[in-house]
C-alpha cells in the first residue's frame, strides 16, 4: 500500500491517504513535545518504538475484544490503519496519583487508587485541552451518549488488559491517554497510539520513570527509558 497525499501532521505523527479511501498510513516521528507544544525536542528512535509498541498492544487488545484502527505494520515507522474521524475527546485513565492529577488536587504522587478514575479533556490545542464531563461533551455535540458509554466501556477494558500485561513485565501502569475514532459507518474504535508518549509507566520495584515524564521534567535518560519499555514488552531495542 502506497502513500498518496498527506492528510495531517501532528506533534508525533503524520497521516497519509492511500488509494483505498478507507485506509490511511500513519508515520511516526522522533519529535517530542510537552505542555501543549511549549516544550519541543527530539527523542531518537521514539518513532520506531512507539510504532512497534502501539501495533503490538493494539493487536493484543483486538484479541481481548477491543476494536482498533490497526490493520498492518508496514515498516519500523509506518503502519496501515483504518481511516477514522477522531472523536475530540482525550480519555485519561488513572490508577495511581501522578502528574496533573497530583498537582491539580494537591496530593503526592504514588497514591494507589481503590478503583481507576476516568477523565475527559476536550481535544482542542487552542483552549489547552480543558477538562470536561459527559454533560459538556453532549452540550458541545462532541459525542452522543451511546458513544460516550462505549468509549468508557472500552477505556476501562483497555486499562484492565494493559495493567495486567505490563505487570507481567515488571511495569506499573500509572495512567494513560486514549483517543477513539469513528469508522465510516459510525463504529467506535480505539485509535491514535499506546506508548511511553501516552502512558505513565514506572518500574514496579524501583518506581523509576520509564516514560515521557523524563523529557517533561528534564530528568535525562529518555531514550534509555523508551528502549527499556520496548525491551521488556517486545524483547527488542532500537
Amino acid at each position: 500500500m502506497e502513500k498518496t497525499v498527506q492528510l495531517y501532521e501532528g506533534k508525533a505523527k503524520k497521516v497519509f491517504a492511500t488509494a483505498d479511501e478507507n485506509l490511511c498510513i500513519v508515520s511516526y516521528k522522533d519529535d517530542a513535545t510537552a505542555f501543549n507544544g511549549e516544550k519541543k525536542g527530539t527523542i531518537l528512535g521514539k518513532g520506531v518504538i512507539n510504532n512497534r509498541l502501539t501495533n503490538r498492544l493494539m493487536s493484543l487488545l483486538e484479541q481481548a475484544g477491543v476494536p482498533t484502527h490497526f490493520v498492518e505494520e508496514l515498516s519500523d515507522r509506518e503502519t496501515l490503519v483504518k481511516k477514522v474521524s477522531i472523536v475530540p475527546l482525550e480519555v485519561i485513565i488513572r490508577n495511581i496519583s501522578a502528574g496533573s492529577f497530583a498537582k491539580r488536587y494537591g496530593v503526592e504522587e504514588g497514591i494507589v487508587f481503590s478503583a481507576p478514575t476516568i477523565e475527559f479533556s476536550y481535544k482542542n490545542d487552542d483552549l489547552g485541552d480543558p477538562l470536561i464531563n459527559d454533560y459538556h461533551a453532549l452540550a458541545l455535540k462532541l459525542a452522543t451518549q451511546d458513544e460516550i458509554d462505549t468509549i468508557k466501556k472500552y477505556a476501562f477494558k483497555v486499562n484492565d488488559f494493559l495493567k495486567a500485561f505490563m505487570l507481567e513485565h515488571d511495569i506499573e501502569l500509572v495512567d494513560f491517554k486514549l483517543e477513539f475514532g469513528r469508522l465510516s459507518d459510525g463504529t467506535i474504535v480505539l485509535a491514535d497510539e499506546i506508548s511511553p508518549d501516552t502512558c505513565r509507566l514506572w518500574d514496579v520495584h524501583t518506581h523509576e520513570k520509564l516514560d515521557k515524564d523524563r523529557f517533561r521534567r528534564d530528568m535525562g535518560g529518555v531514550e534509555d527509558a523508551y528502549n527499556e519499555v520496548m525491551r521488556r514488552l517486545l524483547g527488542d531495542t532500537v
